[in-house]
């Protein structure tokens, strides 16, 4: 009899498409519910929808999106890569800077900060794709 190992792993590969974010987010959303982590749901939308929506706009070519599941406990790493070398303040350690009340953008990585369990980043010489770039991931739990 077969078993099925609870971690896998989903790679998207986005193009830089105004309606790429969009086609992450559900595929976030099925890639949950197919796999019974739903309850991450909420969560992990925001975390991604961040993420990806940043790659889009900070960069001019296409990213990419992974989804890992990770035992003990279970939790789930998004991982977002893309082409700008950049890497924003609350991935080097500090805190992402403050938007003043009248600012439209700015709140997001603050989010990021306040809802994953976990984060960090790497920088890529060699890169993805053979091109330099920045990997950001998040983690979020039960």
């Amino acid at each position: 009899m077969a078993t099925v190992s609870p971690s896998w792993a989903y790679t998207l590969h986005l193009p830089h498409d105004p309606r790429a974010p969009r086609v992450a987010r559900h595929t976030l959303r099925t890639v949950l519910a197919t796999h019974g982590m739903a309850g991450l749901l909420d969560t992990a939308e925001l975390l991604a929808s961040e993420l990806v929506t940043n790659a889009h706009r900070y960069s001019a070519e296409p990213y990419t999106l992974r989804l890992r599941a990770l035992e003990e406990p279970v939790r789930l790493r998004l991982s977002v890569w893309d082409a700008n070398p950049h890497i924003p303040a609350p991935f080097r350690g500090a805190a992402a800077p403050s938007p003043r009340e009248d600012d439209e953008r700015g709140r997001g990585l603050q989010l990021v900060q306040r809802c994953a369990d976990n984060w960090g980043a790497y920088e890529l010489q060699g890169g993805l794709h053979g091109r330099p770039g920045k990997l950001l991931w998040v983690e979020c739990g039960r």
